[in-house]
């Protein structure tokens, strides 16, 4: 949880970003893109800033003091203008507090905590936009991730996103913008995430305590996306793991992926297979060095495994026998990585 006796540390590029939207005047933003860049705490940054009683003045921009009673509020997840509409396990992950009949059925094991955002907290949310503000800063909501609001939930909060009651402003914030309706998307003004260059993601990387080597191997593993990159060195990721898993794979070794859940597993699979194929029609990989490569695959196995693998990827969430799935998933990775080119 953020300190309150000092603004939250941002990433340089999400700075950079919150400087140019803290001047959006329209009611509904999205923030978009991929995982790892950010988009929860941009969002938090900014509500806090158009929340602020004395929002300060940066190099960067204009940005909340972390000092006065808003920003407390924020900090300690009680301020009475800002409403976060977020799944119940993302609430929790997050140190949110969810509301009292929730709590209690979760408590008394009724329920587990939804992985969905729930049309009754739409509901409630309603409620709040046409209450009267507490301060003179309006009020803000913050949705996040927003593509977890089914098509019933989604459908609730249209009318109120398209016109909502008094002061009130919406933050949307997504890693699967295509999973959102049409409709939802077209009520918001949308920015697209920016991420750092490699050298400005590896030195914050290092600044968060990651050897330099570790880092830029993470961080190209990661796609780019530092927060990712940081997850990965959190669930035990070294270099020399990451590299050896293409050449593992083609000899069917199951070790480098042992620990590995059904969705990571696939994430893992589908980048070798990336690699692989853009190497095979000369171009650069985006995941792995190129000498860590297997050579002389065929295109057409490789483009089958990776048909194989999105098909995978739609059940990666369902229940499995991780043991069987993982040796299933090396077969057919060996298999890929084996056949020669003709």
């Amino acid at each position: 949880m953020s300190d309150a006796s000092t603004p939250p540390v941002l990433a340089p590029w999400l700075e950079r970003q919150l400087s140019r939207l803290v001047e959006h005047s329209g009611h509904a933003l999205l923030l978009q893109g991929p995982s790892g860049l950010g988009q929860y705490p941009l969002a938090l940054a900014l509500a806090q800033a158009w929340l602020c009683h004395q929002p300060v003045t940066t190099g960067a921009g204009q940005r909340g003091c972390g000092m006065c009673s808003s920003c407390h509020g924020i900090a300690v997840r009680t301020h009475p203008d800002l409403r976060v509409l977020m799944p119940e396990t993302v609430m929790l992950a997050l140190d949110w507090p969810l509301d009292e009949s929730a709590h209690k059925e979760i408590d008394d094991k009724k329920r587990k905590p939804s992985r969905e955002i729930r049309v009754d907290a739409a509901r409630d949310l309603i409620t709040f936009t046409q209450r009267t503000a507490s301060g003179d800063r309006g009020k803000v909501v913050l949705i996040y991730p927003a593509e977890r609001m089914n098509g019933v939930t989604a459908n609730t909060l249209l009318k109120t996103l398209e016109e909502p009651s008094g002061d009130t402003r919406f933050i949307l914030a997504t890693e699967a913008q295509h999973q959102l309706l049409p409709t939802l998307r077209s009520r918001c003004v949308s920015h697209a995430m920016v991420g750092p260059s490699q050298a400005e993601g590896v030195s914050w990387l290092t600044a968060q305590g990651l050897p330099e080597a570790l880092a830029s191997v993470l961080l190209k593993a990661a796609g780019g996306r530092p927060d990712d990159a940081r997850s990965m060195a959190e669930r035990g990721w070294t270099d020399a793991r990451w590299a050896a898993i293409p050449k593992a794979l083609r000899a069917g070794q199951l070790e480098p992926l042992q620990d590995l859940g059904g969705a990571e597993l696939i994430d893992v699979l589908q980048k070798v297979c990336h690699d692989q194929l853009a190497a095979h029609v000369g171009g650069a990989p985006r995941f792995f060095a190129p000498q860590a490569l297997v050579s002389g695959t065929s295109l057409q196995s490789l483009s089958h495994w990776a048909q194989a693998l999105q098909r995978s990827a739609r059940t990666a969430d369902h229940p499995y026998q991780a043991g069987l799935m993982l040796e299933a998933m090396v077969s057919q990775a060996r298999q890929a990585l084996s056949t020669r080119a003709l």
